[in-house]
């Protein structure tokens, strides 16, 4: 387990599927304990749906994120240098992500999670996809980070 870092950006390829259920989970395990925020390599599709319904399984709201890549971080006057860490969950965003580190000096980490899209013939096979790559990036994130912050009432998230 490394150090628990101030900022943390999740990063795959379009910002649909696998970084912001990495975002949404960490805050719901982390709280305010980093600034966290997703990207894509692109942001040529919107929130997916399988990935909202399997979060909100959990109690995780994702209907409201807005997909975004890296450019538009940068033109909204985010400053990707800014992160403690990067956690690619694709291979193109790894390429990315270790891009911007000539730049700055960053921590680049690359959790392989499984890419859902297209597996699953049925509604059912497909959420158990989505569901299975969630389940991936909480554990992992779980094992980089430590235990999840107790909530406010005494419960665990």
């Amino acid at each position: 387990m490394g150090s628990f870092p101030q900022s943390v950006l999740f990063c795959c390829d379009h910002n649909a599927v696998r970084s912001p259920m990495a975002e949404g989970l960490m805050k719901q395990l982390y709280g305010q304990r980093a600034y966290v925020q997703s990207a894509g390599v692109k942001n040529d599709m919107e929130i997916d749906g399988f990935s909202v319904a399997v979060c909100q399984e959990i109690g995780v709201e994702l209907s409201r994120h807005r997909s975004r890549s890296f450019e538009e971080m940068q033109e909204w006057g985010d400053d990707l240098g800014q992160f403690d860490l990067i956690v690619a969950l694709s291979p193109a965003s790894q390429r990315q992500a270790l891009e911007l580190t000539r730049y700055h000096h960053l921590e680049v980490e690359y959790w392989p999670i499984l890419d859902p899209t297209g597996l699953g013939e049925t509604r059912e096979a497909k959420l158990s996809a989505y569901r299975q790559a969630r389940d991936q990036i909480r554990a992992r994130m779980i094992d980089r980070f430590g235990p999840p912050v107790e909530a406010e009432d005494g419960e665990a998230p």
